[in-house]
């Protein structure tokens, strides 16, 4: 993200590339307008129907399956965390909006349709006072997607679908990543086999449970690299068995050193 508030993209892909698990270090209301996507995040799978809306934490690991022979199109947001905190800050949209432990609406009936298709509109026009409309936009469609959440509306178990046990294993990890944990370690706590774990778990989560676990403590990593810790206590607290097992993960990841991501 390399604005300081918010970016908005309209994107239609006639062919997808395979998206990897991955997260943000912002806020995401994705809008879904076509095509034929099975949503994963942090293994709950959402199958999409067209004015679904997905809120993602930047916390949360996620990816798109996309059908490769149908056309793929939807509008995306990002919003910092910085700004989500300051434009209504009474509100308390990130908690209210996006850690509600659910993650799809739908909005057909609702004006986030308009809303969010203006905001792309107008973020994307040059002219003079689109920018300050633009902003009006965006505290309007958050206020409907405070309305949404707070109804409950939340899209259940017509599209939706996760696994109790993957769902258990997560939690798991999610407040052990800076113990070792590996296949066969999770498969003897949570009495199945290593073999059927794997499955299940590439199958419900969408990557390796290795692959996970790297993200996952990456993810911390990322976040106490943020508030100013060194890198040498980082790795040290968030799983990793050395240094340089930490510095290659997080370059490889982020694109950028452990160092280099403080001074940002």
């Amino acid at each position: 993200m390399n604005r300081p508030d918010f970016e908005i993209f309209h994107y239609h892909d006639a062919k997808m590339q395979e998206v990897e698990l991955h997260h943000h270090d912002f806020y995401e209301v994705y809008y879904f307008l076509g095509g034929k996507v099975e949503y994963l995040v942090e293994g709950r799978s959402y199958t999409l129907l067209s004015d679904d809306i997905l809120l993602i934490d930047p916390m949360e690991l996620h990816r798109p399956n996309v059908a490769p022979d149908e056309a793929y199109e939807r509008i995306v947001l990002w919003i910092s965390r910085e700004y989500l905190a300051a434009i209504a800050p009474e509100a308390d949209l990130a908690h209210r909006c996006f850690a509600t432990g659910r993650n799809l609406y739908h909005c057909a009936h609702t004006q986030i349709p308009v809303l969010i298709q203006r905001l792309a509109q107008k973020a994307a026009d040059n002219a003079p006072g689109s920018e300050l409309v633009a902003r009006g936009l965006l505290l309007e469609l958050m206020g409907e997607l405070l309305r949404l959440t707070s109804r409950g509306g939340a899209r259940g178990t017509a599209g939706q679908t996760d696994t109790p046990l993957v769902s258990e294993i997560l939690r798991y990890i999610g407040t052990h990543y800076s113990e070792p944990l590996t296949l066969d370690s999770l498969a003897a706590r949570f009495f199945i086999s290593k073999s059927h774990l794997s499955h299940l778990f590439r199958r419900s989560v969408g990557t390796s449970l290795y692959r996970y676990v790297v993200l996952k403590r990456l993810q911390h990593a990322r976040q106490m690299l943020a508030e100013g810790v060194s890198p040498g206590v980082v790795f040290q607290n968030c799983g990793f068995r050395d240094y340089a097992n930490f510095y290659r993960a997080f370059r490889d990841v982020y694109g950028i050193s452990p160092n280099e991501a403080v001074s940002l």
